[in-house]
């Protein structure tokens, strides 16, 4: 669950003032098949048209439905979100694999949660470092590095499980180093986004994201049910691996206009970057406040997402319902992503904290029903409320935060939101042990809920008003 970015507190938010599209010492990116529509903004004489359908001219209040899908139009957005479609895919079908794969091998949903902890512990110890990094070296080359690492992650497990070789420890550390990747990888991509979508179409270009990675949520877990029925989890691991390549593949059409980065980092270097992006952080009180009850949310996600299989397994009938819970949410998470496309609330954050209570109702459903139909539902109504929220999010996070501390105060909001998360994969072994399956998903669920709405206590999370589009 990616809840969670910022503006200065003083009794409330305030729009940044109008900056350059990129980052200090950086170029708006281009495609290596021509020149990028944010550099032929940046070249057009002044008093120039713009071309109709690229972007909104000032003054307009509200783009047209075939304006906020323009986004597409530049190339190097295309080749962005291919590389995140495929990307995507992968992740959904990584996590049911897995989880059976274990299942398959020690029946444990201890080992689940420690192979999960493996690899959620170094995303949040190295997750501030890899901000540093995407803020001073070309970003994309940045999340290329990264793809090759979990290609061969994902490939290495794929053939210990396909050999029959696999042990606990053996996955683990795989997931450790696929971990560290992730945590290089995630800082950039907010980033990179605002440097290639002006600001008038932030929302369209997350948002078409979101959508693409809801759309996943449902091929993905039903392809990863497929293959573990018919073949094992091992082919949905090899699958996984393959769409690092294709991901890497597409970044690899991206290049920057002039050369980026401020040089190799020192010590220094790196502990003052991380005190530039903790001060751009720590001093908008909305966004540490979110970021707060999303950390503990997540914590208690991940109790349901190591216990969500097992219950499945033992008394729903086995991986299909576990698969059906996932697509649902991917269809849920779809048209929530569909909304944001569209919907441009008054009060983003106010509307995307109601939206993301939604979240907590497949552990509220589960922990009290069986019928396939009302597992559905629970399922739809998380994703919708999860994707409604996450374009708003990382829209005011990308206008409000300077683009060369972007990627820095991302970090700071992606660590702080995976916090709590291997505190939860730890503990749902025990607490399963202790309260039994479904009083734990109903504990969890409920906290969920309470947590999710507790922002709104903030005046800042409650009265922030979205930014006027700003021309490029």
């Amino acid at each position: 669950m990616h809840d969670v970015g910022e503006a200065p507190a003083q009794g409330g938010a305030r729009p940044s003032a109008p900056r350059p599209t990129g980052s200090a010492g950086e170029a708006p990116i281009d495609s290596a098949e021509g020149t990028d529509a944010v550099r032929k903004d940046a070249e057009r004489p002044p008093g120039t048209a713009e071309p109709a359908g690229v972007a909104e001219s000032p003054g307009t209040a509200e783009p047209t439905g075939r304006a906020r899908l323009a986004v597409l139009r530049r190339p190097a957005y295309r080749w962005f979100f291919l590389a995140q479609l495929s990307s995507s895919f992968g992740d959904f079908l990584v996590g049911p694999a897995m989880a059976f794969a274990i299942l398959g091998l020690t029946g444990s949903a201890g080992d689940i949660g420690l192979v999960m902890v493996a690899r959620s512990l170094p995303i949040v110890g190295f997750m501030l470092i890899g901000g540093v990094i995407a803020d001073r070296l070309p970003r994309y080359r940045v999340m290329m590095g990264a793809d090759l690492v979990r290609l061969v992650c994902q490939g290495g497990s794929a053939a210990l499980l396909l050999t029959g070789t696999a042990s606990i420890w053996q996955l683990a550390a795989l997931q450790a180093v696929y971990g560290t990747a992730s945590a290089m990888f995630t800082p950039a991509v907010t980033g990179l986004v605002r440097q290639v979508v002006p600001d008038d179409e932030l929302q369209s270009a997350n948002a078409l994201r979101s959508m693409s990675y809801s759309g996943m949520m449902i091929l993905g877990p039903a392809a990863a049910t497929a293959l573990v029925i018919l073949a094992g989890p091992g082919w949905a691991l090899a699958c996984d691996a393959a769409t690092f390549a294709v991901s890497a593949c597409c970044l690899t059409r991206l290049r920057t206009t002039a050369a980026q980065g401020t040089g190799p980092l020192q010590a220094r270097d790196i502990l003052g970057d991380l005190r530039e992006g903790w001060r751009e952080f720590s001093g908008r009180t909305w966004v540490w406040s979110v970021i707060t009850a999303a950390s503990l949310t997540n914590g208690l996600f991940a109790v349901f997402t190591v216990l969500g299989p097992v219950l499945s397994e033992r008394e729903l009938g086995g991986p299909k319902t576990w698969g059906l819970v996932l697509a649902a949410s991917g269809v849920g998470a779809l048209c929530g992503g569909a909304l944001a496309v569209y919907v441009r609330p008054r009060r983003p954050l106010r509307f995307g904290v109601c939206a993301v209570a939604g979240f907590a109702a497949p552990a509220l459903v589960m922990s009290e029903a069986s019928s396939a139909v009302l597992l559905a539902a629970a399922g739809f109504v998380g994703g919708l409320g999860l994707m409604v929220f996450n374009p708003l999010w990382e829209t005011v996070l990308q206008q409000q935060v300077q683009p060369s501390a972007l990627s820095k105060v991302s970090a700071y909001e992606w660590c702080g939101s995976y916090a709590s998360q291997p505190l939860g994969l730890l503990a749902a072994g025990p607490l399963s042990g202790h309260l039994g399956l479904r009083h734990t998903l109903l504990a969890c669920g409920l906290l969920h809920l309470v947590i999710s709405l507790s922002p709104l206590a903030v005046r800042e999370v409650r009265c922030l008003e979205a930014t006027a589009a700003r021309p490029v």
